[in-house]
């Protein structure tokens, strides 16, 4: 076992893991961060994408204990005082969804594109999201709702976090 400490959504946990404990696994299974969802396993389809210390990844391919002493922020921890993210609303507002298993994984990457391009064009947007796939939408109303959310975020803003020193939770055995 190996002993790890990570902020996730703002909180401070600490647990014992199986060195070989994949981070999805761990987010979901030991946190309840199920929108981080589990696709494909082999970090083809995205839909476990979340953010490790401002950097979108696929967490399927990291070790949980590659997040020792790291920030992840999930899906979860995007909404703040009962307000989506603009990601997440501009989702909402343009249907950019259908059955919703790639729709965490992609608002997260999208995030991601709107942090490092504030205006992309949808060959930009399409090209960004790229690694996130998405079986049910043809990407039309994807492409729009990222466009829609970069004209309502301010330049390169990305995901609010919350303040390091949150208080310690878990601690599992």
């Amino acid at each position: 076992m190996a002993r790890i400490r990570t902020t996730v959504d703002g909180l401070v946990y600490e647990d014992d893991v199986e060195p070989r404990m994949l981070l999805v696994q761990y987010l979901r299974e030991r946190l309840g961060k199920t929108g981080t969802v589990i696709g494909c396993d082999t970090s083809n389809c995205g839909a476990c994408t979340v953010h490790l210390d401002g950097m979108s990844v696929k967490s399927c391919s990291v070790l949980a204990v590659q997040a020792n002493g790291a920030e992840v922020l999930t899906v979860e921890g995007l909404e703040r005082d009962g307000q989506l993210h603009p990601v997440q609303q501009a989702f909402h507002d343009n249907h950019a969804l259908q059955c919703g298993y790639c729709t965490p994984g992609m608002i997260m990457q999208s995030i991601d594109l709107l942090g490092d391009n504030p205006d992309p064009s949808e060959q930009e947007v399409r090209e960004g999201i790229e690694g996130n796939l998405c079986r049910c939408t043809g990407y039309q109303n994807i492409v729009r709702a990222v466009q829609d959310a970069a004209s309502k975020m301010k330049p390169g803003a990305a995901a609010p976090t919350q303040p390091a020193g949150q208080p310690v939770a878990g601690g599992g055995a």
